[in-house]
C-alpha cells in the first residue's frame, strides 16, 4: 500500500530523519553545492582536540554525565536539584511520583532555554554571583518551579499544572527572569506564548498527560514508561513522543498533511522521492529535552537504550565550534556581520551541517580515546564537550562570547 502523505510527515518527526537530511547537507557542502558554506575537514583534528582538552578539564576520568537539563542546575558547585530533591522526597509515595515532578521540571525548563542574548543576567541569592544564558536560564525556572509558579496546589509546589501554565501571564515570567528596561531578556513574549501552549496542549491530551494526575506535562512520564518494553525504551522513543505529543504547541511553521513540523524548515538542495522533498527536520529543543527526559527515567527504574539513535543539537555553541574553528567557512564574509533569519538558507545550512559534523567529531574523539559508541555516547560528546569547547572559542574571539553568527530568535527554536 502506498505511503501516505500524512506518515512521510510523521517520519520527519524522528531523529533518523534529522541525521538523514543532515548528511546530505555535509555532502552537498563537501561537493560545493552550498549557498553560504564551505567545509574544510582537514580542521577537524584541531576541533577534536579543543574539544578533549575542554573535555578533560571538566572531568578528569573522563567519567562524563549526559548533555541534559541536569547540568545546568550545577552552580557554585551546588547541585540545586538534588538538594531540593532531599527535602522533596519524602512526599512522592513512588518512583513514578518522582519521574513527573522531574518531567515537569526539564520540559519547561528546556522550553525555557532558547538564546538568553549577551547581556540577560539573573543573580543567584545563595553565591551572590550574576549567571547569563543557559546557567541563569536553568536557575531562573528551577526557582519558579520550586516557589510553585507553575502549581496549582500551594501545597505542593513542585509540580506544572496544565492549567496554570495555559493562563501564565508575561509579567510572571519577567518577574521570575528579573527582566527590566537594563536587564533585557531575548523572546521573552514568545517564551510565556510557548508555555501557554503547553498549558493548552495538555490540558487538551488528558489520556497522555492525565493517566495518574490531573493533566501537567509530566504526565508524559507515564505516556512513555507505558510503552517499556522488558523495562527498556530506546532513546529515539522518547523523541517520538516529545515530537508527538508536544509538536503542537509549537509556533506555526511549516505543516505536511495538516502535521505540524516543528523545527523543521525548506532548503531547495535537499532531495527526497516523496512529499517531504526541501525538508530539513533539526528538532533541537525537543533532543535537548529528550536527552534531559532520559536521567529521570533511569531513576524510575526504566532502562534507556540506543542513545546515540538522538543526534547532536543544532544550536549555536554546537555550531559556532565549527565556525570558528574554520571547518564551516562563509563564502561571503560580510554574512557575519548580518542578522540572519531561523529559516534562511544560511542559518538551515548552518545548523544541518552541525548535525552532521558532531557525528564526524564523535568518531574522531572516540578514536583518540580508544573508545567505543557504547562507552562514549554522543550525549557525553555533547557534555564534555563540544559545547563548552563551542563557548570557549566564542569568548576567546569576542569578549561577550557571542555565537559567530547572529540568529534573528524568537524565543524557540536557539
Amino acid at each position: 500500500m502506498a505511503e501516505t502523505l500524512e506518515s512521510q510527515a510523521r517520519a520527519l518527526l524522528t531523529a533518523k530523519a534529522v541525521r538523514a537530511r543532515a548528511r546530505q547537507m555535509l555532502e552537498l557542502g563537501l561537493a560545493g553545492g552550498l549557498t553560504h558554506f564551505t567545509i574544510d575537514l582537514d580542521r577537524m583534528d584541531g576541533v577534536a582536540e579543543a574539544v578533549l582538552a575542554v573535555t578533560r578539564k571538566a572531568y578528569p576520568t573522563l567519567d562524563i554525565p549526559f548533555h541534559a537539563r541536569w547540568r545546568h542546575f550545577v552552580l557554585g558547585g551546588i547541585d540545586r536539584w538534588s538538594s531540593l530533591e532531599e527535602v522533596e522526597v519524602a512526599s512522592w509515595p513512588d518512583h513514578a511520583a518522582r519521574a513527573r515532578a522531574e518531567f515537569d521540571l526539564a520540559i519547561v525548563s528546556v522550553l525555557l532555554d532558547a538564546g538568553a542574548g549577551a547581556t540577560w543576567r539573573y543573580r543567584d541569592v545563595k553565591t551572590r554571583r550574576d549567571f547569563g544564558r543557559s546557567e541563569g536560564l536553568a536557575l531562573a525556572s528551577l526557582n519558579m518551579f520550586v516557589d510553585g509558579a507553575f502549581s496549582g496546589d500551594p501545597r505542593s509546589p513542585f509540580r506544572v499544572d496544565a492549567d496554570v501554565i495555559a493562563q501564565l501571564s508575561i509579567d510572571r515570567l519577567r518577574s521570575g527572569f528579573r527582566v527590566t528596561d537594563n536587564n533585557p531578556l531575548l523572546g521573552l513574549e514568545g517564551r510565556t506564548d510557548l508555555l501557554r501552549r503547553l498549558g493548552k496542549q495538555v490540558a487538551a491530551r488528558p489520556e497522555i498527560f492525565g493517566l495518574h494526575d490531573t493533566p501537567r506535562p509530566g504526565g508524559l512520564f507515564d505516556h512513555i514508561a507505558a510503552q517499556a518494553s522488558g523495562g527498556a525504551i530506546a532513546a529515539p522513543a522518547i523523541l517520538s513522543a516529545v515530537l508527538n505529543q508536544l509538536g503542537p504547541i509549537w509556533p506555526s511553521r511549516l505543516k505536511l498533511a495538516g502535521v505540524p513540523l516543528g523545527d523543521c524548515w525548506r532548503h531547495p538542495a535537499i532531495k527526497a522521492d516523496d512529499g517531504t522533498a526541501g525538508l530539513v527536520p533539526l528538532h533541537k529543543l525537543s533532543q535537548w529535552l529528550s536527552y534531559s527526559l532520559i536521567e529521570p527515567l533511569q531513576r524510575a527504574g526504566i532502562k534507556v537504550t540506543d542513545i546515540d539513535g538522538l543526534t547532536g543539537l543544532a544550536e549555536y555553541r554546537n555550531g559556532g565550534l565549527f565556525v570558528d574553528h574554520e571547518v564551516l567557512r562563509l563564502r561571503d564574509a560580510a554574512d557575519a556581520a548580518r542578522a540572519h533569519a531561523v529559516d534562511s538558507l544560511l542559518v538551515v545550512e548552518w545548523r544541518a551541517l552541525t548535525v552532521a559534523l558532531l557525528d564526524r567529531l564523535a568518531e574522531r574523539i572516540r578514536a583518540k580515546l580508544g573508545r567505543t559508541l557504547e562507552t562514549l555516547p554522543l550525549a557525553s560528546i555533547l557534555e564534555g564537550g563540544t559545547w563548552a569547547a563551542g563557548r570557549a572559542i566564542a569568548f576567546a574571539r569576542r569578549p561577550d562570547g557571542s555565537p559567530p553568527l547572529k540568529v534573528i530568535s524568537d524565543g524557540t527554536v536557539f
